[in-house]
């Protein structure tokens, strides 16, 4: 048993982070401090200082953890983080935060570079943020033209010489390092160079690759060196904006706010080499009775914590808490010193009031769609409640599984939060241990895997995929589907409410099945179309998925089933034609042109896609 009053003995006067937990174990709050001790014990002081949100969060801690830093501002940092991971109910939350892309390198035994929204993978390297995400696409297309690395779903080494070598191995776009076409060192070679080159050292790839474009041209391969060419522009093209966007001399962000109830607007200007190149809003949640200096420090930690760019001042129309601490953090993530300023006159001090002015019209403007949305989520949230005589679930998980006659069966998890779909939380399935048409037995084995990586997430930090468990569990489905979903959880000690949504004869969202009972809501309630938002989000996510695997299947195989055509002219009709389409509408005498065809080959070709 935790005796609070016991454990407050033992902190430490030193820097770090404390972290308050719940009866059920959720962290409710996360705060920094510059002595440990005294700010963990001003909360459970028999005093009327604290505010009565403040008091009211108290109420509901349990125990306590904390974590010693070696200074303030590594405890700052260490705050944001958890402060990122967790979401605390009781923190100052970003609410509508952008979420800015990186460049993922996958900490595999045979490594992939890939887009990433999120940093949430601690095995893996992440690159950026970047400011968007059609410039992290366009570096990893200039990587995949350079580099021929795999992009495939394989887990080695379990799926070393397992099928085929994929589409990409057959147009030239990868060297199969899964059949082992490529060493485990050559391979390692390239992604060092990739690396290197996402990180900013572009000359050396331009000198190689300007000296193969030259050797192709002297050997009269000129198709290979005008891509060679096409590719050294580009590169010249990257680096050319990434030298513009380091040399602004002038460069601020401008910050003011308008607050309403419990929430707060964030109006940010960005100025860049002198001149106002844009502006974003963001809602900041949980702010009732805070000071508004405690509000521009969240914000300012949240925000730069994931942004693309710190510039080298902040002109703010408040002060932060802590203004000192967070230009010391800010520096350190600039590599430079960064100012925080609250100005008093002249043309810094126009820009501020501008962009307080925008705050306030902005808040006007959206402030009541936005409450009206929240109201309508929460009486959403509450109509469930009520019907399945469950707490408010704030965080629900819902279920489905799609196929066609058995054909490459998948499930899909869907996630709403407060009533909102999260979409970084989605999750697909691919069903590998159930052949045919059978979804109760498909939908066993998705729940299964989903809370066995909740289990294993309990002890291994490193992945944080599903470590969160949701308030209610809902099936695209009936009695059955509950029944086993019940029977899985049963078996790993996880207790969590289980409903179907059940459909009409139209396949129209009926009702709820819970504990064996059908539960009619008013069509026109809040809570009715709740839940059928999630059950028509939850099959389109399903069948989405579904259809990709069915597309790609057919790209995969439909070569295959030509008399005459094995995998040697297959590659070669991909690496002429770059996909099936163009085959397609190929002439014989087009076909029979390409390496390692003959005219009888392309006849059989010319006739399988005329055929019926």
């Amino acid at each position: 048993m935790f005796n609070i009053q016991e454990e407050l003995k033992k902190l430490p006067p030193s820097p770090g982070v404390y972290i308050m937990k719940d009866e059920q174990g959720h962290i409710i709050y996360v705060g920094k401090a510059i002595n440990l001790r005294n700010r963990v014990r001003s909360y459970f002081r028999t005093s009327g200082t604290l505010d009565a949100k403040v008091r009211h969060m108290v109420s509901h801690i349990t125990h306590f953890e904390y974590i010693v830093t070696n200074n303030e501002v590594e405890a700052l940092i260490l705050e944001c983080n958890l402060i990122k991971q967790h979401t605390p109910k009781y923190n100052i939350r970003l609410k509508d935060n952008k979420a800015y892309p990186y460049i993922r390198l996958t900490g595999e035994r045979l490594p992939k570079i890939v887009f990433a929204h999120h940093r949430d993978n601690k095995r893996s390297k992440y690159f950026g943020p970047y400011p968007s995400g059609d410039r992290v696409r366009e570096i990893l297309n200039l990587i995949h033209d350079i580099w021929p690395l795999r992009r495939c779903q394989r887990y080695f080494p379990r799926d070393f010489d397992k099928d085929r070598p994929c589409l990409q191995n057959h147009i030239g776009q990868c060297k199969a390092p899964c059949h082992r076409h490529i060493s485990e060192d050559e391979y390692g070679v390239m992604i060092e160079e990739a690396v290197s080159f996402i990180q900013g050292k572009i000359d050396p790839v331009s000198e190689r690759l300007t000296k193969q474009m030259e050797t192709c041209a002297e050997d009269l391969d000129f198709e290979k060196a005008a891509e060679l060419r096409n590719v050294l522009q580009s590169i010249r093209l990257l680096k050319e904006k990434q030298q513009a966007e380091n040399t602004n001399d002038d460069d601020k962000d401008v910050i003011a706010a308008a607050r309403k109830d419990d929430e707060a607007l964030m109006q940010v200007f960005f100025v860049r080499g002198g001149k106002i190149t844009g502006r974003e809003h963001f809602m900041m949640q949980g702010v009732e009775s805070l000071p508004i200096a405690d509000i521009f420090a969240a914000f300012i930690k949240q925000f730069y914590g994931e942004a693309a760019f710190v510039p080298k001042e902040l002109v703010l129309a408040n002060e932060p808490t802590d203004k000192d601490l967070i230009s010391e953090w800010l520096g350190q993530l600039k590599e430079q010193k960064v100012r925080l300023i609250v100005p008093q006159k002249g043309d810094k001090y126009q820009l501020m009031q501008l962009a307080a002015r925008n705050a306030a019209l902005t808040m006007e403007q959206f402030g009541t769609h936005i409450k009206r949305e929240v109201s309508r989520n929460q009486k959403a949230l509450q109509d469930l409640s009520e019907a399945l005589q469950i707490e408010i679930p704030a965080r629900i998980e819902a279920y489905d599984i799609s196929n066609v006659q058995g054909f490459e069966s998948v499930g899909s998890m869907v996630v709403f939060e407060d009533g909102k779909s999260k979409n970084s939380d989605y999750r697909k399935f691919k069903i590998k241990g159930v052949h045919g048409p059978d979804d109760y037995a498909s939908m066993e084995e998705v729940v299964t895997r989903r809370f066995k990586r909740y289990l294993s997430e309990l002890e291994d930090e490193s992945s944080n995929k599903f470590s969160k468990l949701p308030d209610l569990l809902m099936i695209d489905g009936g009695k059955g589907q509950v029944n086993i979903v019940e029977k899985v959880l049963a078996s790993m000690n996880i207790s969590i409410p289980i409903c179907g949504m059940v459909k009409d004869d139209r396949h129209r969202t009926r009702g709820l099945m819970y504990k064996d009972v059908e539960i009619s809501m008013p069509k026109s309630s809040e809570g009715f179309r709740l839940v059928t938002r999630i059950q028509d989000e939850v099959h389109r996510f399903a069948l989405e998925y579904h259809r990709k695997l069915r597309a790609d299947s057919q790209v995969r195989s439909i070569l295959d089933d030509i008399d005459g055509i094995g995998p040697t002219r297959r590659k070669a009709l991909m690496r002429h034609f770059k996909g099936i389409d163009p085959i397609r509408k190929a002439s014989v005498e087009e076909l029979s042109q390409v390496e390692a065809m003959n005219q009888k080959s392309a006849e059989a070709v010319y006739e399988f896609f005329r055929r019926g």
